[in-house]
């Protein structure tokens, strides 16, 4: 099969060499070829006009070189294993398919007449992209990948930086929200970017997974971008963290940046437009990905008693169960540093019991994942662990932000512009991976793991996927490396299983941690 598609390239790209020798002949011996003259068709007029030169070199030349080139490439890329190969008859294959349109639109619009010719030169070029582009569509993929990254790192993120960040994060999700409603623009970002592989896919929790790779709670707390993230190759997503009433956030900044900590500043404080609201946005969507909802108490000074906000939590489940949203399943944030309002905490034993009866009591079939802190003692990690094994939930997050603002990770002439939030992203990955590895060694039979924290890369992922997590989530990755990136990690991931002899991922779930 392999050999038949390269027989029908070499098969059209030696028509485009033989096309092209022959108008390259015909210039230099200044004749014109055999030609039906008529309103719509004349070689002469098209072969004679300015437009067949440039810099003084007859675009047939031109054309001859282009053909030859991607002859020889193609035989390299039968030859050898390297992608690189690839990547150049692709990118060859595109520059012929652009200028070829170019040409087209100079005999068209601008000459008034066409060469049969140069016309058929262009309907090789056309079908070489054609097939070229569906042959190789994971090294297509793959080249989109390096392009966005390089695109966003050189030029997007560096005017993105100097806009407010909260500026930033509304107009993407806003943005998010209309390009999910647009069929052509999911259907482009699936062609460029989506990368499907059986070894990423999981069922976790009767749940299936194409991969394992999500969107964290605290990005898309308004519920804007499930319609979108699953054409950037997302595995699952969740939203919120929703609360039960509204809150505006936390007074500003509500975000910062911390780029040589790689790091964001945190302390929107659960901003949510309240469950009933947002309910009522999510009931009649369906989802191409594994959607969770995350849950949390309102931060608000009427809730001054655990009482009163574990029902504050437990009524917003009800709501989502009742609206009969077609998430998959829920998360329970029980850690978020930056609730300013009421000095509730369910951390103790005692609290975190009570509030797992109560949720107990709805016998939800969704499962639940518990977010879980990064700033307690394992000691007290694996209290809560223990307490969280006798109730429904099944399964853990780690973690939440970092409240350490002495975390060597972070840079101190960044961290002394805030006098409020806690941190994201890398000051949290070595806390996060410490703590996956001591849930997994004492209740991997119990809990499915999810691992969140400082994820850049496949070989972060990788990382907390074989010290126990099952999935991985992201957010601050995504604002430093571009939206490219869970494609960019489900590759790598793909190459890394192939190179240490996996099948599936959730094989090395774990595997250094036994």
């Amino acid at each position: 099969m392999k050999f038949d598609k390269f027989k029908i390239i070499f098969t059209f790209a030696v028509l485009g060499v033989l096309d092209t020798a022959y108008l390259t002949w015909e210039h230099f011996t200044n004749t014109v070829p055999p030609c039906s003259n008529n309103i719509f068709i004349d070689c002469g007029k098209v072969l004679n006009s300015q437009y067949s030169v440039v810099f003084g070199i007859p675009l047939a030349l031109i054309g001859l070189v282009h053909y030859s080139l991607l002859f020889v490439v193609a035989l390299f890329v039968l030859r050898s294993q390297k992608r690189i190969f690839k990547y150049i008859i692709l990118i060859q294959s595109l520059v012929g398919f652009l200028a070829s349109i170019y040409l087209m639109y100079l005999q068209l619009i601008v000459i008034g007449s066409i060469c049969l010719y140069c016309t058929a030169s262009a309907l090789i070029s056309f079908t070489l992209f054609y097939l070229i582009w569906s042959y190789y569509s994971e090294e297509r993929k793959r080249l989109s990948v390096i392009t966005i990254n390089l695109t966003y790192k050189y030029v997007v993120k560096k005017i993105l930086f100097l806009i407010d960040p909260e500026l930033v994060h509304n107009s993407i999700t806003y943005l998010g929200n209309r390009f999910g409603k647009s069929a052509l623009i999911k259907n482009t970002a699936e062609f460029i970017l989506k990368h499907k592989s059986d070894s990423l896919t999981q069922k976790i929790e009767g749940i299936n997974f194409e991969n394992p790779i999500g969107l964290a709670a605290g990005f898309d707390y308004e519920a804007r971008l499930t319609q979108l993230l699953p054409s950037l190759d997302f595995g699952f997503m969740t939203v919120g963290t929703i609360t039960n009433m509204p809150y505006e956030g936390n007074p500003r900044p509500r975000l910062g940046r911390l780029p040589k900590s790689m790091s964001l500043m945190v302390n929107k404080g659960f901003k949510s437009t309240g469950a009933p609201n947002l309910s009522k946005n999510l009931k009649n969507l369906n989802f191409k990905i594994p959607v969770g909802i995350s849950i949390g108490r309102t931060n608000s000074p009427k809730l001054i008693n655990q009482k009163d906000s574990i029902q504050d939590i437990v009524r917003t489940f009800e709501t989502f169960e009742n609206f009969g949203v077609k998430n998959s399943y829920y998360e329970l944030n029980i850690s978020c540093p930056n609730l300013i309002h009421g000095d509730v905490t369910f951390y103790p034993s005692k609290n975190l019991d009570n509030l797992l009866n109560e949720i107990d009591k709805l016998k939800i079939k969704k499962p639940i994942f518990v977010k879980m802190p990064i700033e307690k003692s394992n000691k007290e990690v694996l209290a809560m662990l223990k307490v969280i094994s006798r109730h429904c939930p099944k399964g853990v997050i780690f973690g939440n932000l970092q409240k350490d603002r002495n975390d060597p990770a972070l840079v101190k002439e960044e961290v002394e512009k805030f006098n409020v939030g806690n941190f994201s992203g890398k000051p949290t990955y070595r806390r996060s991976n410490e703590l996956i590895r001591i849930a997994y060694k004492h209740y991997k039979d119990r809990f499915t793991i999810i691992g969140c924290g400082g994820v850049f890369s496949g070989s972060d992922a990788w990382e907390k996927i074989t010290l126990g997590a099952s999935l991985v989530q992201l957010i601050t990755g995504l604002i430093f490396e571009g939206p490219q990136l869970v494609a960019q990690i489900n590759f790598e991931l793909s190459d890394i299983l192939k190179k240490e002899g996996f099948k599936n991922i959730s094989e090395a779930v774990g595997v250094d941690n036994r």
